[in-house]
């Protein structure tokens, strides 16, 4: 029946060649993305809204079919949809699913019923390793006396409907290594009685609900796929005696509450991006006999916990950024087997924990830090992080499923609204026209921001013009300006928008013009007062207003109150 509806609805000669060909082969072959996305796009035409049947659904089968009770006949509802969703069936393992008997079905496994043994129905289906290409139609929701569905080892592509929720005998489900995809499917969530669950080896991706460990899985294998995020902190309610996080994008540290977890026997995190420290509390996994963190970014040593890892027998933390020295007493856990701490940036170890063929354990010290071994890091490379100490306080501290990120550079913000107050200088312009020479003093000020304004208001201005108000800023405005003007850009970013400069950073065409106006206001009187004004309040904007307020204003009111409000009015420069 597959093909007839393939060649009905063709999509292209690729495809239809595919077909043809998979189905004269007894070879598994991958499936290209361009049938993954056919197969997937076919899946979503024939889904119903929501993804879901009806609540009011009705099954529909051909009156010439009997059934021994009418759960036997949703099985072959759901069944017959199966097949018609497969595009390839290279085994043949649904050539004999025709007829009422379910239960003679290939892979079909039917029991009594666990609310009424007097009924039959279909307890599970086993389709390992058939190779079958296809999508789960929506209609496998009505296999509502399924315990197990083992789908491992196949091409199934999209995604686990959401009829799936009805399945809520769900003992096992496996559909490991095919081609689903989209978000964690959390029609599992729904299972209260779910103790196997097999995702790994297919596309999906994003977080994982937190949900996810307050059911009483026994095993849960999410390897294999391309979840993201943190590991949530919810790990430690779980029941699991299994856990394969590996090869998946997750990041974060390992949460504290791993501790917690009791029948733990093995916890897999290998290649990721998890990082921080280990958890001290991982020794209180006294039952844990496999543990691997390999291929992450993990930092510091090894906590004193992991010495009452008393039943570990796997232990594998290569390829991380571990330092420290590697005890003998670590490498003398009653059931050691094999340790592994390669690649890392360990600067010592015990002489029990070096590699040996007379020991029954086998250890792993390649590419370290370790003077004296083979097989080692170079020296530049070990410096930087074996000099470097580390502060697991600061790093999850095994403690936090979100590894610290300082971003100190945040402070700076406020600094930034502070240059909000330069558009207040930048009213200087119109008063430095007015001043009088709108040539001159537009002809200087400009040049000569641009060649100091940085050092001069990093100048210290305050002290300049203490010192120069009346004789030094002649001699010495150039000079200071030069001899500070490395420091202060340097030291004072924020000075500079308090200097106010019309130009912003520059901030202080006020102080620029100290270093000429000086000498202007001998050749220009004009000059001179807008020289002057915008120093002195730089100097003493405070003292010098009150000493002499009333001249200052009658000299140059209006450029002083736009140059610095409340300084430059009060400068004393013009009486000086």
């Amino acid at each position: 029946m597959a093909p007839s509806l393939i060649t009905n609805k063709p999509s292209g000669g690729c495809l239809l060649f595919f077909l043809l060909f998979s189905s004269f082969s007894a070879l598994s072959f991958a499936l290209t993305d361009a049938e993954v996305a056919f197969i997937a796009h076919r899946q979503l035409l024939a889904l119903p809204e929501g993804g879901d049947l009806p609540e009011n659904y009705v099954v529909q089968v051909d009156a010439k079919l009997n059934f021994e009770n009418d759960r036997l006949k949703n099985a072959y509802v759901a069944l017959q949809a199966l097949k018609k969703a497969i595009f390839s069936d290279p085994f043949g393992f649904t050539v004999n699913w025709e007829g009422e008997d379910v239960c003679s079905y290939k892979g079909v496994f039917c029991a009594p019923a666990l609310d009424n043994e007097k009924l039959t129905v279909v307890a599970g289906l086993d389709l390992n390793h058939a190779d079958i290409a296809g999508h789960l139609p929506v209609e496998m929701g009505l296999l509502t006396d399924a315990a197990l569905i083992h789908l491992n080892s196949n091409r199934f592509c999209g995604i686990i409907p959401r009829s799936f929720r009805r399945l809520i005998l769900m003992h096992e489900f496996d559909v490991s290594n095919n081609r689903f995809v989209g978000s964690f499917p959390v029609v599992v969530l729904e299972w209260p009685s779910c103790k196997y669950l097999d995702l790994r080896y297919n596309d999906f991706e994003g977080e994982l609900p937190p949900e996810l460990f307050h059911k009483e899985h026994d095993a849960l294998f999410l390897n294999h796929n391309r979840f993201t995020s943190i590991i949530p902190d919810t790990l430690g309610h779980s029941t699991v005696s299994v856990v394969n996080f590996g090869f998946n994008n997750f990041t974060g540290c390992i949460p504290r509450s791993v501790g917690n977890m009791k029948n733990l026997n093995e916890i897999i995190f290998m290649n990721n991006q998890l990082g921080g420290c280990f958890p001290p509390e991982i020794g209180n996994l006294g039952n844990l006999q496999v543990l691997d963190v390999s291929n992450n970014v993990f930092i510091g040593s090894f906590p004193k916990t992991f010495l009452e890892l008393r039943s570990i027998e796997e232990l594998a933390v290569g390829y991380n950024r571990l330092t420290g020295f590697v005890t003998e007493k670590i490498c003398s856990l009653p059931k050691l087997a094999n340790f592994t701490f390669a690649y890392n940036y360990f600067s010592g170890e015990a002489q029990k924990c070096m590699p040996n063929p007379k020991l029954e354990v086998n250890f792993d010290d390649t590419g370290n830090c370790m003077p004296g071994r083979p097989k080692q890091k170079n020296t530049k490379t070990c410096f930087p992080v074996v000099t470097k100490p580390v502060d697991c306080s600061k790093h999850c501290g095994g403690g936090s499923s979100t590894p610290d990120k300082p971003k100190t550079p945040r402070p700076q913000p406020p600094q930034t609204p502070k240059t909000e107050k330069p558009p207040t200088p930048k009213a200087e312009p119109p008063p430095t026209p007015k001043a009088e020479p709108p040539p001159t003093p537009k002809a200087k000020p400009p040049p000569t921001p641009k060649a100091e304004p940085p050092p001069t208001p990093k100048a210290e201005p305050p002290p300049t013009p203490k010192a120069e108000p009346p004789p030094t800023p002649k001699a010495e405005p150039p000079p200071t300006p030069k001899a500070e003007p490395p420091p202060t850009p340097k030291a004072e970013p924020p000075p500079t928008p308090k200097a106010e400069p019309p130009p912003t950073p520059k901030a202080e065409p006020p102080p620029t013009p100290k270093a000429e106006p000086p000498p202007t206001p001998k050749a220009e009187p004009p000059p001179t007062p807008k020289a002057e004004p915008p120093p002195t309040p730089k100097a003493e904007p405070p003292p010098t207003p009150k000493a002499e307020p009333p001249p200052t204003p009658k000299a140059e009111p209006p450029p002083t109150p736009k140059a610095e409000p409340p300084p430059t009015p009060k400068a004393e420069p013009p009486p000086t």
